[in-house]
């Protein structure tokens, strides 16, 4: 399993020359097998959207309903450890929330999380590609 962070997904789905070789050679090795989103990047599109900062081809929940069935696709609901996990984190890391619970999320899983967010990359203690 791997999990994507919020704009790893949105760039795959959208086909974004952002995504790396790296990138969209480990999300297609996983797509036979689970490729991780958090419930909370759920909620930070949907954000984006309502405040005009992401802009989809189409309504939200047909966005959703398509971008959630790609091809291994399953939605990471929030835990309660995956809560407490996001506010222990370990060494220093900002304080985006939604970060936080994406990062608790691959840490409880013991999977790689697909990300461009400098913070994120340059966080030790969680495997970024």
């Amino acid at each position: 399993m791997i999990i994507l962070d919020t704009h790893v997904w949105v760039w795959w789905v959208h086909g974004d020359s952002k995504l790396t070789t790296k990138q969209q050679n480990i999300i297609e090795a996983n797509e036979s097998g689970v490729i991780g989103i958090s419930a909370i990047s759920l909620w930070e599109i949907a954000k984006l959207v309502e405040l005009k900062r992401l802009f989809l081809p189409c309504n939200i929940k047909e966005w959703f309903e398509q971008a959630l069935n790609y091809p291994g696709v399953r939605v990471i609901d929030l835990t309660p450890e995956i809560v407490v996990e996001s506010t222990q984190l370990p060494g220093v890391f900002h304080r985006d929330p939604s970060d936080q619970l994406i990062v608790a999320t691959a840490r409880i899983y013991n999977c790689i999380l697909v990300s461009s967010d400098e913070k994120i990359i340059q966080y030790a203690h969680v495997t970024v590609v």
